[in-house]
């Protein structure tokens, strides 16, 4: 693989002669194969192999980002050259900068982490071999008319350094497995799916299971109609679940905080969740896909109470939207190779209650069971919700039958403060959400 570290400090250098006052740098490449099947044929197979450069120059308070895929000393030193130009007259920034030289990163541990599967990369052939037997399982059950089966491999590395002297690297691979199963025809057609993915090929589950569930989730959606319209609790389920507290995590970003286009803008301090649960923020569990040892700008990244018993703690911050609030980073810098940072979450963890899915099914009474969604209107000042949904209706704490095509709203932040969860968080994700059931919904239905 070339060297990552050689190119950012080739693009420091270029980026000093080219006249920047500071300057980080973004090297990241990589290889990925991926190999389709459908309906018992392969449909697709690709590899790509490449590398990615990217570099801010930073002048007086003005800032501009570059990138480019080749990374030839030619290039670099145009790249350098433009950066600089558009820095010049780029409006001025007083919260762009760089951080300081005794808040970056200088010790991690990567060993500990466990980011890269050590075993030699996998031949297309042994990627077909999997994603058939997947086809092959999903087909195994009557009732299924076809099946898409998807088998992946990838392996990158980024390296970042900057003139305040930071400069760390890491890498990262991933090995996946998917099905969609299909049932039924033209307009009675439904379809459901399964995946799994993980760092280290040894940690996944067997190809057949993963098949075996897709069918059996398409066939439980035969027959779907749509629901009875009024107010009724609705269970997300684990699948889905995670994206309520997507929009809890996206409205504590502190650029929208910074914009006040945010429905929690005023809301540090105050319960935001039921006062027994608590989000937490851990970028160093070991051997799950988004952990990191330092953030965007080479700060450390660490462990941290975003909600603590219902509790609404912080935002989260990188350097600029940090000092636009007055408020220190919380080593949440994320970015691409043409973009300046910005803050985002790595592994999110939501308190598990202690009932199981199905105790939950049974104290629900009647209401709706939401496996799938699809589309949004939710307002970011407001919190207003309303997402299209499809999954089962209940009825006396029991499954009757699949229901699509209907529309759950409320507004997140009452909804949140209703929420009773499930046990059943998959441990291996890197946010873990077990089911949550909220009381008082609106669904519209016939």
């Amino acid at each position: 693989m070339t060297d990552l570290s050689r190119l950012t400090e080739a693009l420091l250098s270029a980026a000093r002669r080219a006249g920047a006052d500071q300057a980080d740098a973004l090297a990241m490449g990589g290889t990925s194969l991926s190999i389709d099947i459908r309906a018992g044929k392969l449909e697709q197979a690709e590899r790509s192999e490449g590398t990615e450069i990217g570099l801010r120059v930073l002048i007086g308070g003005r800032q501009a980002c570059v990138s480019a895929s080749d990374v030839s000393d030619a290039t670099i030193a145009a790249l350098a050259e433009r950066a600089v130009a558009m820095a010049r007259e780029a409006p001025a920034d007083p919260y762009a900068g760089l951080a300081d030289p005794d808040q970056i990163a200088r010790d991690w541990n990567l060993d500990a982490l466990e980011l890269a599967d050590p075993a030699p990369e996998p031949g297309a052939a042994e990627l077909e071999a999997a994603a058939r037997r997947v086809e092959a399982a999903a087909m195994q059950s009557a009732g299924i008319s076809q099946v898409e089966a998807s088998a992946s491999y990838s392996r990158r590395a980024m390296h970042l350094a900057a003139s305040n002297g930071f400069s760390g690297g890491y890498g990262r691979t991933s090995h996946s497995l998917s099905a969609v199963a299909f049932t039924g025809e033209g307009t009675a057609m439904e379809r459901d799916w399964a995946a799994e993915g993980r760092i280290y090929a040894s940690d996944m589950p067997a190809a057949e299971g993963i098949g075996q569930l897709a069918s059996e989730r398409a066939l439980q959606r035969a027959g779907a109609v749509r629901p009875k319209t009024g107010t009724y609790p609705v269970l997300f389920d684990e699948r889905v679940a995670s994206s309520l507290i997507g929009h809890l995590l996206s409205a504590t970003n502190g650029a929208a905080i910074a914009r006040g286009a945010s429905w929690l803008r005023d809301a540090l301090g105050q319960q935001v969740l039921p006062s027994h649960l608590s989000v937490i923020e851990d970028p160093h569990r070991v051997r799950i896909g988004s952990s990191r040892p330092f953030d965007a700008e080479g700060l450390p990244t660490r462990r941290r109470m975003i909600v603590e018993n219902g509790v609404l703690t912080g935002w989260t911050l990188d350097l600029a939207t940090g000092r636009k609030l007055g408020m220190p980073s919380t080593g949440n810098a994320a970015r691409e190779a043409s973009s300046p940072p910005s803050p985002s979450t790595s592994n999110i963890d939501l308190t598990p209650g202690q009932f199981t899915r199905d105790d939950l099914i049974a104290q629900m009474g009647t209401g709706l069971l939401v496996t799938s969604m699809i589309g949004s209107t939710i307002s970011p000042t407001t919190g207003d919700y309303s997402r299209g949904a499809a999954g089962f209706w209940v009825e006396n704490g029991a499954i009757q039958y699949p229901v699509n095509e209907c529309t759950i709203a409320g507004n997140l932040r009452e909804m949140l403060l209703r929420i009773i969860p499930a046990n059943d968080a998959r441990v291996h994700l890197s946010t873990r959400v077990p089911s949550l059931l909220i009381d008082g919904m609106t669904l519209a239905g016939v």
